[in-house]
């Protein structure tokens, strides 16, 4: 089972931008895709990007394509999302996940471990 610890997070104004990373411990990591989600304060948790396995595969939600890219380095157990022209609707506590399969879908029945999460807060 991998454990996956994310990075990264912080205060930004809007318009800036803020890479957050997410280091998976274990082993297999190149064989699972992997996702980002994001919760804000009263709100489900939503999907933001999702990475197959091999790197070649990506989808994002359409409130931030265009602005954010999910790469990842399967040298490093790493899954980066690169987060631009940030806007404080991004504001949210962002979790990395790991899906159970070499692919994923937009929901979260797709992953099965989850990282404790990391801060990202954009002022207006």
């Amino acid at each position: 089972q991998l454990q996956l610890v994310e990075s990264g997070g912080g205060l930004v104004q809007a318009g800036g931008s803020l890479r957050v990373s997410c280091v998976a411990s274990g082993r297999d990591f190149s064989s699972y895709a992997m996702g980002w989600f994001r919760q804000a304060p009263g709100k489900e948790r939503e999907f933001v990007a999702g990475i197959a396995n091999s790197g070649v595969n990506t989808n994002y939600a359409d409130s931030v394509k265009g602005r954010f890219t999910i790469s990842r380095d399967n040298a490093k157990n790493t899954v980066y999302l690169q987060m631009n022209n940030l806007k404080p609707d991004d504001t949210a506590v962002y979790y990395c996940a790991k899906s159970g399969w070499s692919w994923f879908t937009n929901t979260d029945s797709t992953f099965d471990s989850w990282g404790q999460g990391t801060q990202v807060t954009v002022s207006s």
